[in-house]
């Protein structure tokens, strides 16, 4: 259920011009009435009681749970019809959904994922400003000719959901792409694979290959090691899904079907891997060595196996277990025999270290970076050097660690202070390729050059319109929490922003497995920022914003720092007069579904209006979903004691009460969520609409052609944005956002 991870993060945060300036706030003593006539459906309560330890829980809409009945399907369609129809009735909807599409279309296009061979020959992720997904493209330096290689848009029926591109590797020597693509944001990719000498598919397709990525590609080009989910039985049941995967080896031109498996559960003896761990086989250019890596559910830290590239899917691999869960090392990297491991054992902003891939000791590795004030939040080896990225505060650094022994890092100097997002290096290529953005500059896309020791921007994003607004300005400050530790606030506003409590605020965070929310600039913004309202990003403990120590301060019994961390911020911007709670709203996405549910339950009274989006809010039954049991090294199990008590401390469900005056609340959800299912919001929905007292709407909203927000279109981002933002400047008082009040019914005689 996690945010993606921070790579994904460099999002493109571009602004415009103002709107026309004019009153547009209602006063604040206006008492609004202006919900639809006929309320949502009522969903009726059929209790159902647990008991964990000693203590019962009940649980009124169990049966919600079953998203196949049919009463509960018609339920949820009736919530979002009513949704839909409370939605069309704000009149400034259409004009904030024009505003955000003129600005997410300014932006000429939209580029990541980047990869580039020795031979200069790039490959990347890009989408026209137009453009609903993005296609996978090749070109030969940075300036040669585009060769579009994968359009998803074409593998769309008419009618049809549409389909993404989940993840894609090219072979060492670019001849061939692998590639994953799922419609309707399932996420459940078919891997396919494409000869970039034809720009032709190959013609083999290998489904429940959802985690594909990363593939380890053979030196001959032509093989390749990637992860599939079992098959299950028609009455398995959910959370078997992602159990049991293996890795498997394939050969181009051969039936997928007959793949071995090479690694994975039950495949070793040498090798402990559980149910719920997931596998991969990773090589690297020039090692002989394959890597064999076991990852338990979202847990950081790893289990690191080595054995010769060769012997891998020959009867008793010699695996050898480099480093385990107890080391702490949560990240790789190779160049030919040396292994470089980035840690956090005894070192909580992380340290990197040093060993031989081919005789791996980590009791005599040397620190090659050591531990200090920055974060170290990845890392590549290039052929030149180590190129280690760091989070000093809430700016990103990079340095460059030549491979001579006792060699110091180097700071490279950058042409701004932002976020950096590190493109994987090449070992057999030198320098590196990068992004680089701030709150209020769209990213960037730069290469260095350790033989002119120089950063030049590689252009393969174009330059927008709006890449770096003068009139939005961005503040960071640190708000004293509950218990005295001091938390980071990132504001976003307008220049000049007068401070009288007057401007609609949104207030956003997440803090979950050591994930930090990085700089980021979204165009689309503007459409918020620029009519005075304000946006702030609270950086509370469950995240990495300050190393282990950070994440485990907001995890399973300590995760109440995370909600109450997010509530200090809130009560900081109203107490500097960025807004009032009138016009305050909060949101959390996915495992921030915790952060807002607690929020609102806690403190009602400090929010007027809040978003949960493909939000988890009933932790207790969380383990019953798909990626449940991947998920329990985050938040724990109801098998055990103290896992019933944090997670019942932070399921917003239960801790929902009749007759509470709560805020305005929209939940979002994708009919096709993989990670958060959709009983999840659509159970809290039934939950908070029949326990408020405040009179203000509960919505539930669904898109059926969504999942969790991965792979979702262009259009969808925009509508959901327009729904989101118009939602809350109704409930937060703009005059221009209020419903005029349903036609009366004609008299009776």
């Amino acid at each position: 259920m996690g945010r993606t991870r921070p790579s994904y993060l460099a999002f493109v945060f571009t602004f415009l011009l103002a709107f026309a300036a004019a009153p547009w706030l209602l006063p604040p003593d206006f008492a609004q009435d202006s919900s639809p006539a006929a309320g949502p459906p009522v969903a009726p309560t059929r209790p159902v009681v647990d008991e964990y330890f000693g203590t019962k829980v009940e649980d009124p809409y169990r049966y919600m749970e079953d998203l196949k009945n049919p009463e509960v399907a018609a339920w949820m369609k009736a919530q979002n019809d009513f949704t839909r129809a409370a939605l069309a009735r704000i009149p400034g909807r259409a004009e904030l959904l024009a505003r955000i599409k003129q600005l997410d279309e300014s932006a000429p296009a939209r580029v990541g994922g980047v990869k580039r061979l020795p031979s200069g020959r790039h490959f990347y992720l890009k989408a026209l400003g137009k453009e609903p997904v993005f296609k996978l493209y090749m070109r030969e330096g940075t300036s040669g000719t585009e060769t579009l290689l994968v359009d998803p848009e074409k593998m769309s029926a008419p009618g049809g959901p549409p389909y993404a591109l989940n993840y894609y590797a090219p072979s060492d020597d670019g001849r061939y792409v692998a590639y994953g693509v799922s419609p309707g944001g399932s996420e459940n990719a078919v891997l396919h694979i494409l000869d970039t000498t034809t720009v032709h598919d190959t013609g083999e397709t290998i489904d429940r290959a959802q985690f594909g990525e990363p593939i380890g590609w053979r030196p001959d080009g032509r093989s390749f090691f990637y992860n599939r989910l079992q098959k299950l039985a028609p009455d398995a049941p959910p959370t078997d899904k992602y159990l049991k995967s293996r890795t498997y080896l394939h050969v181009i031109g051969t039936d997928p079907e007959k793949d071995p498996a090479v690694f994975g559960f039950g495949i070793s003896p040498a090798v402990k891997v559980e149910p719920p761990d997931f596998s991969i086989v990773a090589t690297t250019p020039e090692s002989s060595t394959a890597f064999g890596l076991v990852a338990h559910g979202v847990q950081n830290e790893v289990t690191l196996y080595v054995a010769p590239l060769d012997s891998v899917g020959k009867p008793d691999t010699p695996w050898r277990k480099v480093c385990d869960v107890e080391d702490e090392v949560t990240n790789a990297t190779v160049r030919g025999d040396d292994l470089y491991l980035l840690t956090h054992k005894g070192a909580s902003r992380f340290k990197v270290i040093h060993t031989r891939a081919s005789n791996p000791d980590l009791a005599q590795a040397d620190v090659v970076v050591p531990a200090g004030e920055a974060v170290i939040t990845d890392f590549g080896a290039a052929q030149d050097a180590l190129y280690v990225q760091v989070r000093d505060g809430a700016v990103g650094r990079l340095l460059r660690v030549p491979y001579q022994a006792g060699a110091k890092p180097e700071p490279l100097t950058l042409p701004l202070d932002g976020a950096i997002g590190l493109f994987p290096p090449d070992p057999r290529a030198p320098g590196v390729v990068f992004v680089l953005t701030a709150w209020t500059t769209a990213a960037r896309i730069y290469a260095y050059d350790p033989k002119t020791k120089s950063v030049t921007d590689t252009k393969l994003r174009p330059v927008g319109p709006y890449d770096a607004p003068e009139d939005v300005e961005s503040v960071e400050v640190k708000v004293r929490s509950h218990d005295g530790t001091l938390v980071p606030l990132s504001i976003i506003h307008k220049r000049g922003l007068k401070l009288d409590g007057s401007h609609p605020a949104l207030l956003d965070g997440y803090g979950a497995y050591g994930i930090s929310i990085d700089p980021f600039f979204d165009v689309k913004s503007l459409a918020w920022i620029l009519r005075g309202g304000v946006l702030a990003i609270a950086h509370v403990r469950g995240g990495g914003e300050y190393g282990e120590d950070w994440h485990q301060a907001g995890r399973k019994l300590t995760k109440p720092n995370t909600w109450r961390d997010f509530i200090a911020c809130a009560e900081y911007l109203i107490e500097k007069k960025y807004t009032a709670a009138a016009r305050l709203a909060g949101q959390g996405t996915s495992a921030g579904g915790i952060l807002i549910g607690r929020a609102i339950t806690e403190r009602p009274e400090l929010f007027a209006a809040a978003l949960v989006e493909v939000g988890d809010t009933d932790t207790l039954r969380a383990e019953l979903m798909e990626g449940g049991p991947a998920n329990i090294p985050e938040f724990g199990t109801v098998k055990e004691l103290n896992g019933f008590k944090g997670l019942y401390e932070m399921g917003a469900y239960h801790h929902v009460k009749n007759g509470t005056r709560y805020p305005a609340v929209m939940l979002i959800t994708g009919s096709n969520d993989p990670r958060v299912a959709p009983w999840q919001p659509a159970k809290m929905t039934a939950r908070l609409q029949a326990a408020t007292a405040s009179g203000k709407p509960v919505l539930l909203r669904v898109d059926y052609e969504a999942g969790h927000g991965i792979g979702s279109t262009k259009v969808q981002r925009q509508e959901q944005l327009a729904d989101e933002w118009a939602f809350l400047l109704w409930q937060l008082g703009a005059a221009q956002f209020q419903p005029k009040p349903a036609p009366a019914a004609p008299p009776s005689y």
